[in-house]
């Protein structure tokens, strides 16, 4: 695999040895957690639809390392690398997606629908753009309340052609809101291309039409991310308002489920071939290696780690108890007593 050092090399230099080796780590984490998924899925003990993120792990590690606990973080169906990279724990994910009562919804809102209020999710949708204007709001909160906590968002392409998607930009910079605009361009609204929804696919460019910065990356590339959201963190925490950062990726499995779409004849295999080579995962890993920030013997060791918590977290979920028949209600509607 090729890899551009230099590239990696200039902006590594804005990080520490420790924090190039957490970026690894939490990447890896995301990839096998959603391997997992795939390594299961098949018992069909887990009945909720799954939408994996696989391919896209740089973009998640590469925002949330930038963010603090309490910080906001909304996000989309395709949710599992957004709510791992800030800090929900895979067991709490794992028995919510087995519809189990020790899950973070306690086994009501599966895949598309963590919630993880301590680590600062409120709840994630599967509303095409839904998550855009309630991290408007909650930076709005943030604003009025002066607690310094800022909002990140989360969203695909096609959430770009919502309305709300412009009224939350053009609200956000009118007024000045701690919000991050994240959106994960991987060319594809379910299985329709870009090239056959939009003009153009500049997303970044529309920034310019609000009065706010706007950004490209290579959500491949770990570090770019990683250097694109220190500054974008950085300016909504110092009350200069929003940013716009759009990162070109792809997915690598289907829209939902453990499938690839080129399976069924929806995306053509050569593309799913040409960005398997730019996997950010390998592309990192080399990078770290060839500096001498990690062994490979220490990269086997972190995949082992990880593989023996996440088999530990999935054995756990599924002993976990379902939810009994009086809590069909609960959590369902607020009585005023």
């Amino acid at each position: 695999m090729k890899t551009n050092i230099k590239h990696y090399e200039d902006i590594a230099k804005q990080a520490t040895p420790e924090v190039l080796v957490s970026l690894m780590r939490q990447m890896l984490l995301i990839r096998r957690f959603e391997e997992k998924i795939i390594e299961v899925y098949a018992d069909q003990d887990m009945k909720t639809p799954v939408h994996l993120y696989i391919g896209e792990e740089a973009i998640a590690a590469g925002v949330c390392a930038h963010l603090k606990k309490d910080d906001y973080l909304f996000t989309t169906h395709r949710s599992h690398g957004h709510c791992l990279a800030k800090g929900s724990a895979p067991e709490m994910l794992y028995a919510e997606f087995y519809g189990r009562s020790s899950g973070c919804s306690k086994g009501k809102g599966g895949s598309m629908h963590p919630v993880d209020p301590e680590n600062g999710i409120l709840g994630t949708t599967a509303i095409v753009g839904g998550g855009i204007p309630l991290a408007v709001g909650t930076a709005l909160a943030s604003r009025m309340k002066k607690d310094g906590r800022i909002s990140v968002t989360f969203f695909g392409d096609g959430a770009s052609e919502e309305g709300t998607f412009h009224e939350s930009l053009n609200f956000a910079s009118l007024k000045r809101l701690p919000v991050v605009f994240i959106c994960e361009n991987n060319s594809y609204a379910t299985t329709s291309p870009i090239s056959q929804r939009q003009p153009h696919d500049n997303i970044a460019k529309r920034a310019g039409g609000y009065d706010i910065p706007g950004i490209t990356v290579d959500g491949n590339n770990v570090l770019e991310v990683y250097d694109a959201a220190r500054e974008a963190v950085q300016r909504a925490r110092a009350g200069l308002g929003p940013t716009l950062i759009e990162c070109r990726t792809y997915r690598w499995k289907g829209h939902v489920g453990p499938d690839c779409d080129h399976e069924k004849g929806c995306r053509p295999m050569e593309d799913l071939n040409k960005w398997m080579k730019k996997c950010p995962v390998e592309m990192f890993k080399s990078f770290l290696i060839k500096k001498l920030f990690i062994t490979e013997a220490g990269y086997t060791n972190m995949v082992e780690e990880i593989d023996r918590e996440m088999d530990r977290s999935v054995k756990a979920a599924r002993q976990s108890a379902l939810p009994g028949r009086e809590e069909l209600l609960k959590d369902v509607y607020h009585v005023n007593e």
